[in-house]
């Protein structure tokens, strides 16, 4: 790695992600690296790459590398990533207070024996769980050995952060004592709301976030169907991702006949999402049934920032939604994987605007009060001072 003048990091922050982005990834990262190095007064945040992005930044005390090797099989590019995570460490062996790390891959070199760092475990998902919907034809064996990773780097951990207590429960059942594991909720901050995006229609509902099954997108598809007799009403979906992933959601759209009515936005910056969140009717978040938000669970930031935006939200009754929101309060939450239920929930909404109001109202209140970034911060920076306190 390059340096103007060596510089010896007393903490850093390793994600098998790509970063800066437009998922929500990447929003967390960012709150959660800066907390970091705001307390140790700088740090290596290691990461993935790739496209436009440059492989080394540096802004004071402050350094950013990315991982960009062109390595098409995930399970090798996450091995070949663990190996450069552990060169990229090397230098800062004997300085290094804390590291913070996403995933296995980024954790089996911070937990390398004769480390005098802390490793703190940040578990927003396990990919043993994740592969097995992202990649169907991953082999059970991989699978496993993914699982015997995780359990390893876990155990080796001194703290296992969770977002979620879904997650930390999934965390738990890998054997991790209930003593290491601390619950960091994700945040939005609440602004003033912004002007109404260039071109926004007068009446829509919002989709923000990624475009994977487990979303729920063709539940969506199948919902908006159903609102077909409402006039001008549209659906905005601000993928997280580049257009070509939304091929198979948009055929599908196509064949329920609602694509004329069905707006995209693709991999937007962050604010430009918040303009669409906040000028829309109803959000939506139809996360569906499955063993990746059941067993696994997850935190949906798309929930807590269509809140903080005073945005009603129609969301799956899932355990880790009911910890961010309550039915008939801060919106209405349906059966997951169910349509007609979903359709209906929206066109309630929609007709008693008065209430969708105040729904929105104290969804927003809701985030004011429990679940602002500086109050995950807070709770963040209270784990390193508990871990670091003793050495």
């Amino acid at each position: 790695m390059r340096h103007q003048g060596p510089l010896r990091h007393r903490a850093a922050y390793v994600a098998f992600d790509r970063f800066p982005s437009s998922k929500g990834s990447a929003v967390h990262i960012a709150q959660m690296a800066d907390e970091l190095f705001t307390r140790f007064e700088g740090g290596l945040l290691a990461a993935i790459g790739g496209g436009d992005l440059p492989r080394y930044q540096r802004e004071g005390t402050r350094e950013v590398a990315r991982f960009d090797a062109a390595i098409p099989n995930l399970i090798d590019r996450a091995e070949a990533f663990s190996g450069w995570v552990a060169a990229h460490l090397r230098p800062h062996w004997e300085t290094l207070e804390v590291c913070h790390v996403r995933d296995p891959w980024s954790a089996l070199p911070a937990v390398a024996d004769g480390r005098r760092h802390t490793v703190v475990y940040e578990v927003n998902g396990l990919p043993s769980i994740e592969m097995s919907h992202t990649w169907p034809w991953a082999a059970p064996a991989t699978l496993g050995k993914i699982r015997e990773l995780e359990r390893f780097c876990l155990e080796r951990s001194d703290a296992v952060v969770v977002p979620s207590r879904v997650i930390g429960d999934a965390v738990r059942g890998l054997g991790v004592p209930e003593g290491r594991i601390h619950l960091v909720p994700n945040g939005a901050d609440v602004r003033d709301r912004p002007e109404r995006p260039a071109g926004a229609p007068e009446r829509y509902l919002v989709y923000v976030g990624a475009l994977q099954p487990w979303q729920g997108l063709d539940v969506l598809m199948r919902a908006f169907a159903r609102l077909a007799d409402l006039p001008g009403l549209r659906l905005v979906v601000c993928a997280s991702v580049p257009e070509r992933r939304a091929k198979p959601v948009r055929r599908l759209a196509e064949r329920l006949g609602v694509a004329e009515r069905v707006d995209w936005r693709f991999a937007l910056p962050h604010h430009e999402v918040a303009a669409w969140l906040a000028h829309a009717e109803v959000s939506v978040a139809p996360l569906t049934g499955c063993a990746r938000n059941l067993d696994q669970g997850c935190a949906p930031l798309k929930v807590i920032e269509s809140m903080a935006a005073g945005v009603p939200v129609v969301a799956s009754d899932l355990p880790a939604v009911r910890e961010l929101m309550a039915d008939g309060r801060h919106g209405r939450l349906v059966p997951a994987d169910r349509p007609a239920e979903l359709a209906r929930a929206v066109r309630i909404l929609l007709e008693y605007p008065e209430e969708a109001a105040a729904m929105g109202r104290r969804g927003r209140a809701h985030i004011e009060e429990s679940l602002t970034w500086a109050r995950s911060r807070a709770r963040l920076t209270e784990v390193y001072r508990t871990l670091t306190r003793g050495r």
